[in-house]
């Protein structure tokens, strides 16, 4: 799992490359709390190159929106593959986030 970040306007883009499971979440959360603590509280997951996300990676999700909630930050997830789109719509994370289909949308 990779994550690398950059600013557009009011979001931090954080891109997630590769499988969040068992093996890594707890980088990818202390990468994204990173850049909470750095006072960025608009962030953008861009999953484009997600190819897997495990229970725990989903957790992650929850705790970064949470987190954000209290600071009224948002949290927007955009590009998902069809088949990690479909574990967010089988575990009612869909009704949970904000999903867009393009980063572009992410950003309005």
């Amino acid at each position: 799992m990779e994550l690398t970040t950059n600013k557009k306007g009011d979001f931090t883009i954080a891109e997630i490359n590769g499988r969040i499971d068992t093996t890594n979440y707890n980088e990818f959360e202390t990468q994204i709390m990173d850049v909470i603590e750095k006072g960025e509280k608009n962030i953008i997951l861009n999953c484009e190159g997600l190819n897997y996300i495990s229970s725990s990676g989903l957790r992650v999700f929850l705790i970064t929106q949470k987190k954000l909630m209290g600071l009224k930050g948002k949290l927007h997830l955009c590009n998902m593959q069809p088949a990690i789109k479909e574990i967010f719509d089988m575990s009612g994370f869909s009704s949970i986030f904000k999903i867009f289909n393009t980063e572009e949308e992410a950003l309005e």
